[in-house]
C-alpha cells in the first residue's frame, strides 16, 4: 500500500553496508519505495550515483539528507570530525569473527599467538581504514583473551590499495548494499594470499568472509561470538549503526520517523517470514542462504528492528573510546548528544498504531 502522507518536495539519499538489515531487505522487496510513492521524496541510493563523491558519502556522511545503515566506524568518524549527523537507531547481530590459522601453524588457542605475525588490512587510499581498525580490535581482544600482550606479537600490513568506493556506480545491480559479491569475495583473496603464502600466521575475519575457515580448512583461535562479557564482542558491526544527516531530522523530522517507521515493519515482518527474509540477507551480504546462520546467527532475522537502549549506547561509547585510544578517530564527543530518539519513538508509535487498526 502506497503512502498517502505529503512531504515538501525532497529528494532523499540511502546507504546501507553489505550487512543483515531491515532496511536492506525493505529496499529488495520494493517496500521502500512504496512508502514513500506519491509523498514528495525522491529516494537516492547512493551506489547509482555517477558522482562518486556521492558516493563516498557511504563512508564519509558528507552527503546532504542521507540516511545510512551499516558498520559503526564511519559514523564515528564522521561525528568526531563535526559532521551533522545524528543516530537513530542500533541493531546488536551476533556475526562471525574469529581469528584463523592454518592447521600446520601449531596455533590452537590465543596463548598460542605470542611471538606470532598477525595479519592487519590497511588501506593506504582510503580516509577511513575501517577495516584496519576491525581487524586490530579484534586481535587485541584475542589477545587479551589469552593473556598475550600487544608488544609480543608483530603486525603485519595487507595492503589493499584499492578503493573502497568502485571508480564506476551501480556494480552488481542486484544487490541493495554498498558493494558487490564480486569485490568482497576479491578483497578476502587478499587475506587467503597473505595466509597461504606465510607472509602471515593468523588473520582476522569478520561475517562478510566467513566462508573462508571452510576454503582454508583454517583452525578458529578465537571466536568472538563465544566471549561471555558482550564488551569482548563489540566491534565495526556490532552494533550497527543507523544514522541521518542532522539537517534533514530538523527540517522534515517526519520524513525521518516514516524511514524508520518502514525499517520497523520490514524489521517485524522478517522476524515473522524468516525463510524468505534469509534470501535477502544472503543476496545483499554477498553469501550463499545456508552461510546466514554461520555469519551471523540461527536467530538474525530476529534481531533487526533498531534501538536506542542504553546498554547499546554503551557498547558504541566502548568503541568509540577505542577508536579515540587507537588514532582512528581524533576529536572526543558525547554519545548521549550523537543520539536522537524522537525518529524511533514516533516511529514505533506510528507503527504500533498501523497494526491496531489492521487488527481492529
Amino acid at each position: 500500500m502506497s503512502n498517502t502522507t505529503q512531504f515538501r518536495p525532497t529528494d532523499v539519499y540511502y546507504t546501507v553496508c553489505p550487512v543483515a538489515s531491515a532496511i536492506s531487505i525493505a529496499v529488495g522487496r520494493g517496500e521502500l519505495e512504496r512508502a514513500f510513492q506519491d509523498s514528495g521524496v525522491t529516494l537516492h541510493n547512493i551506489r547509482h550515483n555517477p558522482d562518486r563523491a556521492v558516493r563516498e558519502a557511504h563512508y564519509n556522511q558528507n552527503q546532504a539528507n542521507l540516511f545510512r545503515e551499516g558498520g559503526n566506524i564511519p559514523p564515528l568518524w564522521a561525528r568526531s570530525e563535526g559532521r551533522n549527523l545524528r543516530l537513530i537507531g542500533l541493531t546488536w547481530i551476533e556475526q562471525y569473527a574469529a581469528v584463523l590459522a592454518l592447521p600446520s601453524s601449531g596455533i590452537r588457542t590465543p596463548e598460542d599467538l605470542k611471538g606470532k605475525r598477525l595479519g592487519l588490512v590497511r588501506r593506504p587510499n582510503d580516509q577511513i581504514d575501517y577495516a584496519r581498525a576491525t581487524g586490530l580490535r579484534g586481535f587485541l581482544t584475542a589477545l587479551k583473551a589469552g593473556g598475550v600482550d600487544r608488544s609480543a606479537v608483530t603486525f603485519v600490513d595487507i595492503a589493499i590499495d584499492e578503493p573502497l568506493v568502485a571508480s564506476q556506480p551501480g556494480e552488481g545491480v542486484l544487490s541493495s548494499s554498498a558493494f558487490s559479491a564480486v569485490r568482497l569475495r576479491k578483497w578476502d583473496g587478499l587475506l587467503v594470499k597473505a595466509l597461504y603464502e606465510g607472509a602471515v600466521d593468523a588473520i582476522y575475519v569478520t561475517g562478510p568472509a566467513a566462508e573462508l575457515e571452510s576454503i582454508l580448512n583454517a583452525h578458529v583461535v578465537f571466536d568472538a561470538r563465544l566471549a561471555p562479557n558482550p564488551y569482548d564482542r563489540i566491534n565495526n558491526t556490532t552494533p550497527l549503526a543507523f544514522t541521518v544527516r542532522g539537517e534533514l531530522l530538523e527540517s522534515d523530522p517526519d520524513i525521518v520517523t516514516a524511514y524508520v517507521a518502514q525499517n520497523i515493519r520490514t524489521a517485524r515482518w522478517a522476524k515473522a517470514n524468516a525463510a524468505e527474509a534469509i534470501r535477502f540477507i544472503a543476496r545483499d551480504s554477498g553469501s550463499a542462504e545456508e552461510l546466514i546462520p554461520l555469519k551471523y546467527s540461527p536467530d538474525v532475522t530476529r534481531a533487526l528492528e533498531p534501538a536506542l537502549d542504553d546498554d547499546l549506547l554503551g557498547y558504541l561509547n566502548d568503541q568509540k573510546e577505542f577508536l579515540l585510544h587507537e588514532g582512528f578517530i581524533h576529536n572526543d564527543f558525547d554519545i548521549a548528544g550523537f543520539a536522537a530518539h524522537e525518529p524511533l519513538r514516533d516511529a514505533r508509535i506510528l507503527v504500533d498504531s498501523e497494526h491496531l487498526s489492521t487488527a481492529g
